[in-house]
């Protein structure tokens, strides 16, 4: 039987460049039982996930990599998969309402500092899954009551 977490989740795709942070975040969150994939160049991430974009719930991005920042990163993923949840890392603190003004027009659903901890991490995680998946049983339950409603009444 599936557990709970793998019943709410598609794979997480973890991008950073430190080889080290990428394997310590996968091996966490699949401790918990999460799918994960994880790579070290964002431009082949991004590749991947325009290939399999389907395939992913959650993308965590560090902020700060050569070639592509996490911004640009979460932009373009955004723009192939709008509603995929992210969350970025920083050696800085960041703070959501500053994050807004300066990118507006992309959502982020978490922000971690490093050093990470992993026990946070695992558990924005699986509450951000978490409230995907009460949002989208509340959405079939409407569905359905809408359904038996349209029946009832042509009956």
């Amino acid at each position: 039987m599936a557990s709970d977490k793998q019943s709410y989740q598609n794979s997480i795709l973890v991008v950073d460049d430190e080889f080290d942070i990428v394997t310590l975040i996968k091996r966490s969150l699949q401790n918990h039982g999460f799918n994960t994939l994880g790579f070290t160049d964002p431009l082949i991430a991004l590749e991947y996930f325009q290939n399999n974009s389907k395939s992913f719930a959650m993308v965590i991005s560090d902020i700060r990599m050569p070639l592509m920042n996490g911004y640009e990163l979460i932009r373009k993923i955004k723009a192939i998969h709008p509603t995929i949840k992210t969350i970025l890392i920083s050696a800085f603190e960041i703070n959501k309402n500053e994050f807004s003004k300066v990118m507006p027009s992309v959502k982020i659903d978490g922000f971690i500092s490093k050093p990470i901890s992993l026990k946070e991490l695992v558990s924005i995680v699986e509450n951000i899954l978490k409230k995907e998946k009460r949002k989208e049983k509340r959405k079939e339950k409407n569905v359905r009551k809408n359904t038996s409603a349209s029946l009832r009444k042509n009956l």
